[in-house]
């Protein structure tokens, strides 16, 4: 089968940063589906990873969000049948999703949403997981429209994280959505998205939250630029209120100072990684599946709309390389998904 991959850590402008490789189409384990892929988004995990772990001359492949068509099943697969079409974030402890066909666990899975197309889709999955089980599962924020009226910000609104953070607290809850954006478009496009406020990331947060009535705030789910945001979402978080982070940025994200106001204030520090569950095969992995579906159904009935801002054609090493140059530039809006394999 035709795949996309890398051999060594290369920058995204050499010829070889991405390769196109053929491989052996993959055999179910007991549990899996194999997926005939109709579209792959790329996010910064993709871009990441081909600088940062180099696989010694072995073909690697990447891809952690995908769309497409279950072509076989595992002997112990109960979720799912051939022809079904699914969408899912798949694993960082196997092979990713840059592929004709791909394996992947059916408790990850979810049904794709039947109002999108497969690019549509293949936007979503990485991304909603991760926003979903950082406010519900990690921070605890309570669903229904009275049932958590508390502020949350969003620093990296017009990212892909924050992109669906942003639906996914206007749909499900009262919180008050407050997101950062910098720049004109971005801007714009929180708002549409359903943010209550904005600021501007680029400056100092405390006084422009202040202008808006927010001396301090309940929940700061830190997007991007943790590090650089770290002392003063210490200082603008609301005792007894929670930071939630992403970004892998381990305790030095913090200053010794920031960390003894965290502690003085009793803030919950919340820590989400999207393949924690599939990789270390919790008792929760199941959770996945159940969200995604539930992101489907929030989809269909109009509430949620896709974050793709960029489309590309075909699924190769060319084109993918472009999508990874577009994420590594820092300007993207939404997300970008390469869609189709060659005639």
């Amino acid at each position: 089968m035709r795949a996309v991959a890398y051999r060594h850590c290369r920058p995204v402008t050499a010829d070889d940063a991405l390769v196109d490789v053929e491989l052996d189409r993959p055999e179910p384990e007991p549990r899996d589906l194999v997926v005939k892929v109709a579209a792959v988004s790329v996010n910064p995990v993709d871009t990441k990873m081909r600088r940062n772990n180099d696989p010694g001359g072995a073909p690697k492949v990447l891809g952690f969000d995908a769309a497409g068509t279950v072509a076989a099943v595992g002997a112990q697969v109960k979720l799912f049948k051939p022809g079904d079409a699914v969408w899912y974030a798949g694993s960082n402890a196997r092979p990713g999703a840059d592929s004709e066909y791909h394996a992947v666990d059916e408790r990850i899975v979810g049904r794709k949403p039947g109002r999108l197309d497969f690019a549509e889709a293949a936007a979503l999955p990485l991304t909603a997981l991760t926003a979903w089980e950082l406010m519900f599962d990690r921070i605890g924020v309570r669903q229904g429209a009275d049932g958590d009226r508390r502020s949350l910000l969003i620093v990296g609104g017009a990212g892909g994280v924050g992109s669906i953070a942003i639906q996914l607290a206007r749909a499900l809850t009262g919180l008050t959505v407050i997101a950062t954006a910098s720049r004109p478009q971005t801007i714009d496009w929180v708002r549409q998205l359903g943010a209550h406020h904005t600021v501007d990331h680029s400056r100092p947060l405390k006084p422009q939250l202040a202008d808006l009535g927010f001396p301090s705030i309940d929940i700061v789910t830190a997007f991007v630029g943790t590090r650089a945001h770290a002392p003063e979402l210490a200082d603008i978080v609301a005792p007894e209120g929670h930071i939630g982070m992403i970004e892998g940025e381990g305790p030095e994200g913090f200053t010794a100072p920031d960390f003894a106001k965290l502690f003085q204030k009793c803030v919950g520090l919340n820590l989400e990684l999207m393949f924690a569950r599939a990789r270390l095969g919790t008792a929760t992995m199941i959770r996945q599946h159940e969200i995604l579906d539930a992101v489907a159904d929030l989809v269909d009935e109009g509430k949620v709309r896709t974050t793709l801002t960029r489309r590309l054609s075909p699924i190769n090493a060319t084109t993918l390389s472009e999508a990874h140059a577009a994420v590594e530039s820092g300007s993207m809006i939404g997300k970008v998904v390469v869609e189709k394999w060659p005639a």
